[in-house]
């Protein structure tokens, strides 16, 4: 009953507009207040100064800032051009470009809303002047942004390590398969659309085009190679992978002369609005997940879900439900935040291996940025292609579709995203 009663309390203040982190930490204060234990607020400055503090999360400003820096230093048309060289001959043309342009970014941000409003504007542009419906392509370029967070870096990885205490190393490992297996169930989607909607494609490029484009994004290519090798290796932590990354976005940047000096105040300043933000939400819910401790809200649902005799597949399937609801609501870090400390002593005592259980989390809350009426991927897309949210959740269904076959597979066949890291980091 107080489960319920929280959980109401938080939905109806976020549905009166009250920003994310002030609807979570005011959900908590209500509920020590009404149960007569107010003298428990001390313990508020407290939680919520820890909540922050740890190693692992100072990774995330590095993390966007390096996406930032990627997105204003030229290297995302560098990237445009190796993708169209790949496969803009294939069935949907530039949709294909957009997919595989997006896999290729992913490994330098570990953000989906940087690679939909970054990449994703010279992909729209793109895909319009070559003769793709505003609402087509503007569906194409949220979907496949989704890949971002999936295939390493990852910034829901390092917050799901970082609260959980789960390996970031492993999590970036076990992401690689199931953002590949992403990218394709995307491209799949687009193939089919591509003759229902007649779009068009580009001349097979030959080999000498191929050379230049590989010649031209060699160096941006070489990011996740560098991040992932330098973790796997030793040679730095993802912490310290993130700081790398911006160093070397910085030398891309000004490699490429794209990035000027005078344009890193206004980035700078956009990365700390973004981790600003990202960090009160998970200041606020510090408190938030205190609270459920203390009220033993996981070990009462343990309890009543041993009394009902279930199940792992079970559990998994309460989950998706679950997290696929909440995302019609709710920001992708405010879920892991509010739900983590209650889902992962219900899956440790149901033996689900925690780092696919991250995984299968973040291709739900990858959903949920496509889904109205807090998609955040559709926002950003919709700000500068000028698509009504309306519409453009219409045009992503099957594409969802398609990540939702994804998310289930791999929830239920854990092996998929635990291949490679039981491979390269052992069991």
């Amino acid at each position: 009953m107080l489960t319920l009663l929280i959980f109401t309390l938080l939905l109806m203040l976020i549905l009166i507009n009250l920003p994310i982190a002030v609807a979570i930490a005011m959900t908590a204060i209500t509920i020590f207040v009404g149960l007569g234990e107010g003298s428990l607020l001390t313990m508020l400055p407290q939680r919520m100064y820890a909540s922050t503090t740890g190693f692992t999360l100072l990774a995330i400003p590095f993390f966007i800032l390096a996406g930032n820096l990627m997105n204003s230093g030229g290297v995302t048309s560098r990237i445009f051009r190796f993708a169209k060289a790949l496969v803009g001959h294939i069935p949907g043309g530039l949709g294909q470009v957009c997919v595989i342009a997006n896999v290729i970014f992913s490994g330098m941000s570990g953000s989906a809303i940087a690679d939909a409003a970054g990449l994703g504007q010279v992909l729209h542009k793109a895909m319009v002047d070559n003769g793709f419906k505003p609402k087509f392509s503007a569906s194409i370029v949220a979907a496949a942004a989704t890949i971002g967070p999936v295939i390493p870096p990852s910034i829901p990885f390092v917050l799901y390590g970082a609260l959980t205490g789960v390996s970031v190393g492993r999590l970036f490992m076990a992401g690689f398969i199931p953002g590949i297996m992403m990218a394709f169930a995307i491209m799949i989607a687009i193939a089919i659309l591509a003759k229902r909607e007649n779009l068009p494609k580009a001349k097979r490029a030959d080999f000498s085009e191929i050379l230049k484009s590989v010649q031209e994004a060699f160096l941006p290519l070489m990011t996740p190679v560098i991040i992932i090798g330098g973790i796997l290796s030793g040679l730095f932590t993802p912490t310290e992978a993130a700081v790398v990354a911006t160093l070397y976005a910085l030398f891309l940047g000004f490699l490429y002369k794209d990035l000027k000096l005078g344009d890193l105040p206004g980035i700078l300043w956009t990365s700390i609005r973004q981790t600003v933000s990202l960090l009160f939400i998970i200041a606020a819910a510090g408190f938030f997940g205190w609270l459920t401790i203390h009220q033993k809200i996981p070990d009462q649902i343990i309890q009543n879900l041993t009394g009902m005799s279930a199940t792992a597949p079970g559990i998994i399937a309460m989950v998706i439900i679950v997290v696929l609801i909440l995302g019609c609501f709710l920001e992708g870090n405010a879920i892991f935040i509010i739900t983590i400390p209650i889902f992962i002593p219900i899956a440790q005592r149901f033996g689900i291996d925690l780092v696919n259980f991250g995984v299968v989390m973040t291709l739900l809350i990858m959903i949920g940025n496509l889904t109205p009426p807090v998609g955040m991927c559709l926002f950003a897309v919709s700000s500068f292609s000028k698509v009504s949210i309306g519409t453009l959740s219409r045009e992503v269904w099957p594409y969802l579709v398609g990540i939702l076959i994804i998310t289930v597979l791999i929830a239920y066949v854990p092996q998929i995203a635990l291949f490679l890291p039981d491979l390269m980091m052992g069991k």
